[in-house]
């Protein structure tokens, strides 16, 4: 059964419950190195899991991370931010002996290039300005330089990081769409909260996905970056067949 639903503060809102076979399917058989499909169908016509011999989970020694692929870039105005609606037009797949190495796969795959050095630019909502002060220093470690809204500038000064302080549009030229329109950044990390927020980094999220500027809008996206950062910049290349061989 897939299922799809809403919480919004203690409701759960259920929209559909359908038997099909999702997008996840697919990539779970892949993962795993079983047609997860062709077991449902079976035993859908009476066969038992055992008689097709599933009798245990099956736990890969490797990590597998979907990405979905979005086609912003094609549609101007559009805005990058996700919701509850479909907006991705397929999906990619990485593998890696590590997160991090599946993670970055992923992204290269989808025609992301996460940027190993440069300039880093930091933006957050304020609940998450102590987890934005282990990202910034992790960036740091890692060769980044920082700049920040006022806000978070002064938030990462109190841990002790060097950063640059960096004008909101709305508090006049030169801002940060200007920075981005001069190529000035390779990578941000921002988090919004309410409307206005999020109607203030429009323009911010625009301009990047235009300049190609990898971004994150999550503090889970902005860690799971981290971990593509640290791995080895030649990861390995396998085949589909010789991992399954290993979970067999």
């Amino acid at each position: 059964m897939n299922a799809q639903f809403a919480i919004q503060g203690e409701d759960i809102y259920v929209l559909e419950v359908n038997p099909r076979a999702s997008r996840t399917i697919p990539f779970v058989s892949k993962a795993t190195g079983i047609s997860w499909a062709r077991v449902a169908a079976n035993c859908m016509v009476g066969k038992s899991l055992a008689s097709q011999g599933i009798t245990e989970s099956r736990l890969p020694s490797y990590y597998s991370v979907k990405e979905s692929v979005f086609p912003f870039i094609k549609f101007p105005g559009v805005d990058s931010l996700l919701g509850p609606e479909m907006k991705s037009t397929g999906e990619v797949m990485g593998i890696g002996r590590s997160f991090g190495e599946a993670f970055a796969k992923s992204q290269l795959a989808a025609g992301e290039k996460i940027p190993r050095s440069g300039l880093a630019f930091i933006s957050v909502r304020d609940e998450d300005k102590n987890e934005a002060r282990m990202i910034a220093a992790e960036l740091a470690t890692l060769g980044f330089t920082l700049c920040a809204t006022r806000g978070t500038a002064g938030a990462l000064a109190d841990g002790g990081l060097g950063c640059r302080p960096v004008n909101k549009v709305r508090e006049g030229q030169p801002h940060i769409v200007d920075m981005l329109k001069n190529d000035e950044i390779d990578l941000i990390v921002n988090t919004t909260e309410d409307k206005q927020a999020i109607a203030d980094s429009y323009s911010i999220r625009r301009t990047a996905l235009q300049h190609k500027v990898f971004y994150t809008t999550t503090m889970a996206g902005a860690r799971a970056t981290i971990l593509a950062l640290k791995q080895n910049d030649s990861g390995d290349v396998n085949r589909l067949q010789l991992l399954h061989g290993e979970v067999e």
